[in-house]
C-alpha cells in the first residue's frame, strides 16, 4: 500500500521526510514541460482543485479504498479523534447559531444542556467523548427547537456530517468503537498544502494531488499543476444556497465557478484533460425540494427538479470553457461518500485518460 505523502508549503530542501510523511516543496513536483503524456510512460498526473468543502478530500479517501487496500484497523482508529472533535464542532455551530438566529429550544430545560454543552467543550481533552458530554448531545439532538436550526443549517457553517454522526451518536460513542469506511469518508480535516496519493488503475500509474480549497490555501497550489495529466475539479451542487467559511458575503457555488473558470481557462491547462466533478448529488437532491435554485441563479426559470435544476449548474460550469471548439470538458454527477458510485466515475475518467493521452499521440 502506498503511502500518502504531503507538502505543508514551508521552505526547506525539495524532498524530505517528516513524521512518516513525505513532503514536496512546489519546485519538487514533476511537469511534463508541455510534452504529451505516452501511453509507454504509464504515469498520470491529476490534480484535485476545487472550492473549500466541496468533496475533493473524500474523492482521494475513495481512491485509497478502491485502487490501494483500504484502511486497516489501525488507521480507522486513528479517525476515532477526528470524528469526535467533528460531532463536538457539529453540536456546537447549531447551538451557537441558535442564539444567532433567535431559535428557542423545544424545552426551555435544554437551555441548560447549552450551557453545560460551552462548558464541557472548554474543560475536556480534544477528540474524546466523555458520558456526560455523550448525554449532553443526545438531549440537545432530540430537541424541536435543536432540529429547527438544523433545518436551517444553509444560514450558517455546519459540516455536512452533522446528522449522519449525531444520528449514530449511540454506535459512535460505544465501548470499543470501531470507525467503519463510511465514517472514515464522512469526516472532515481541513486541508492544508498538497496531499499525494498513489495508485493504479487500468496499467496506469496515478499520482493525485489534494489541495486545500479555501483562499490562503490556493496560492500555495495554483502554479504547482502546470505540466499535470487531467485535472478533477470538485464543485459541490449542494453549495447554491450557502456561502464561504472564509467570507460570508460570497456564494459558494459563485465562488466554485470563478474558480473553475481561472482553471479551466488558465494557460497552464491548455492541453490539460479537465473533468468536472459536480459533487453533493445526495444532499443537492434533498435540498433542491426546499430551496428554490434562484438564490443562486435569480435567471433562472426552469422547474426547481433534481434533473432539470442539476443540468442548469453543469451549464453553468461548461459554458465558462472559452475553448470549446478544441477542449472538451467531461462532467459527472457525483457523491463522493457512495464508493460504488465513485468507481464508476473514475472507471470512466480513466478511459478519458486513456483517450486523450492516444490522441496526443495521432493514435485516436
Amino acid at each position: 500500500m502506498e503511502r500518502n505523502q504531503k507538502w505543508d508549503g514551508e521552505r526547506a530542501p525539495s524532498a524530505f521526510v517528516s513524521n512518516g510523511e513525505r513532503r514536496f516543496l512546489p519546485d519538487a513536483m514533476p511537469t511534463r514541460e508541455g510534452a504529451p503524456l505516452l501511453p509507454s510512460e504509464r504515469n498520470v498526473l491529476t490534480g484535485c482543485p476545487g472550492a473549500g468543502e466541496s468533496g475533493k478530500s473524500t474523492i482521494v479517501k475513495q481512491m485509497k479504498i478502491i485502487h490501494q487496500d483500504g484502511y486497516s484497523k489501525e488507521e480507522c482508529l486513528e479517525f476515532i479523534s477526528v470524528i469526535y472533535g467533528n460531532i463536538l464542532q457539529s453540536i456546537l455551530a447549531i447551538i451557537r447559531a441558535m442564539i444567532t438566529l433567535g431559535i428557542d429550544y423545544g424545552d426551555s430545560s435544554r437551555a441548560d444542556d447549552g450551557r453545560l454543552l460551552f462548558n464541557l467543550a472548554d474543560s475536556i481533552e480534544e477528540g474524546t467523548m466523555p458520558p456526560e458530554l455523550v448525554e449532553c448531545i443526545k438531549r440537545l439532538w432530540k430537541d424541536s427547537g435543536v432540529q429547527v436550526c438544523f433545518d436551517r443549517a444553509a444560514e450558517y457553517q455546519l459540516n455536512d456530517s452533522a446528522s449522519y454522526y449525531l444520528n449514530e451518536l449511540d454506535r459512535i460513542t460505544a465501548a470499543n468503537y470501531l470507525p467503519t469506511e463510511q465514517d472514515v469518508l464522512r469526516s472532515r480535516v481541513k486541508t492544508t498544502g498538497i496531499i499525494e496519493t498513489k495508485f493504479s488503475v487500468k496499467d496506469l500509474n496515478f499520482r493525485m494531488f489534494d489541495v486545500g480549497g479555501q483562499r490562503s490555501e490556493r496560492k500555495k497550489w495554483i502554479h504547482c499543476f502546470e505540466g499535470v495529466t487531467c485535472i478533477i475539479f470538485c464543485g459541490a451542487l449542494s453549495a447554491y444556497d450557502m456561502v464561504l467559511v472564509e467570507d460570508d458575503e460570497v456564494n459558494r457555488m459563485h465562488e466554485s465557478l470563478h474558480l473553475f473558470n481561472s482553471i479551466c481557462n488558465h494557460k497552464f491547462f491548455a492541453a490539460t484533460s479537465i473533468i468536472l466533478f459536480l459533487n453533493k448529488k445526495d444532499l443537492f437532491e434533498q435540498k433542491i425540494k426546499k430551496v428554490h435554485l434562484k438564490i443562486c441563479f435569480p435567471d433562472y426559470d426552469g422547474p426547481n427538479t433534481y434533473d432539470d435544476a442539476g443540468n442548469y449548474i453543469k451549464h453553468q460550469f461548461l459554458d465558462l470553457n472559452m475553448r470549446k471548439d478544441v477542449k472538451e470538458i467531461y462532467s459527472h454527477m457525483t457523491c463522493a461518500t457512495d464508493t460504488q458510485n465513485v468507481k464508476f466515475v473514475f472507471d470512466a475518467v480513466t478511459d478519458v485518460i486513456i483517450k486523450e493521452n492516444l490522441k496526443d499521440c495521432g493514435l485516436f
